[in-house]
């Protein structure tokens, strides 16, 4: 089994909780073949600006893959106007454990993020990435 982090935005989180369904754009195709039914998906949702208040960053839930890797462009995510994706690459999901965590506070105690500093670079420009099994588990717990 493998843990994955997924970075999404608030809009597409309620897509993902709805639907039960994780897609990312086609560019991500090497991370999203390695997933695999039973893996888990840990959903973390990005600092966000609404209006002028901070939306802070958090881990919103934990989810279970319940099919092998598909494709389907049908537009149920929303996208940046400007690129105009559809996240085809997919994958089933159900629910393990919903629940919200300020992300900040757990920055110091995951061992992914090796710059404790510039931790935003180990998320940017990625639409998933695989986490050790002790984070999965420290957020696993605080969920």
């Amino acid at each position: 089994m493998r843990y994955w982090l997924c970075i999404t935005n608030r809009d597409n989180w309620e897509v993902v909780r709805e639907k039960k369904v994780w897609g990312v754009p086609k560019r991500h195709k090497n991370t999203i073949s390695k997933v695999k039914p039973g893996d888990r998906l840990v959903i973390y949702v990005k600092q966000e600006r609404k209006d002028k208040e901070i939306l802070e960053p958090k881990i919103v839930g934990i989810f279970e893959v319940v099919s092998e890797p598909y494709q389907d462009s049908t537009k149920i995510f929303k996208s940046p106007p400007h690129l105009n994706e559809t996240y085809p690459l997919r994958v089933k999901i159900e629910p393990v454990k919903i629940g919200e965590v300020e992300f900040k506070p757990l920055i110091p105690k995951l061992k992914f993020i090796t710059n404790k500093k510039k931790w935003s670079g180990h998320l940017m420009g990625k639409a998933m990435r695989e986490i050790p099994e002790e984070d999965y588990k420290l957020i696993e717990s605080l969920l």
